[in-house]
């Protein structure tokens, strides 16, 4: 598990590869991940968007961003965590990801950016 904390919030991720929607013959490999937002701060902070950096084995890069994470903007108060799980699909058997939640102080709505640590993600057989 990869985790990182950034303005005292903390960020762990957990990856797998998930075969039932792979199909290696045809060079589409499909991984999950799960994302535990642990609020270690003083404040209650809300995440509005997101900022992804994907690479595959071969170097090629895209960029995702949007709000919230799987159609939610979840507010945290001091203490308290959100996991959610999501999935990402590699023309390689290895790929990675890192990027930036951007996060909201309640009480002066200011924004900060924490930290998504990199990880990778790799096919069991590349392992051995």
């Amino acid at each position: 598990m990869n985790s990182i904390i950034t303005h005292g919030i903390e960020i762990s991720v957990k990856t797998r590869y998930y075969a039932p929607q792979s199909d290696p013959k045809n060079n589409q490999y499909f991984f999950v991940y799960e994302i535990t937002i642990i609020n270690k701060s003083e404040y209650t902070v809300k995440l509005v968007k997101r900022h992804w950096n994907i690479t595959d084995a071969f170097g090629e890069k895209r960029e995702v961003n949007g709000e919230g994470v799987v159609g939610e903007t979840p507010s945290l108060e001091p203490g308290e965590s959100f996991s959610y799980n999501s999935g990402c699909d590699f023309a390689t058997e290895i790929g990675k990801m890192n990027g930036f939640y951007t996060m909201k102080k309640l009480v002066d709505l200011t924004e900060f950016d924490v930290v998504i640590p990199e990880f990778v993600m790799v096919i069991p057989s590349k392992l051995n």
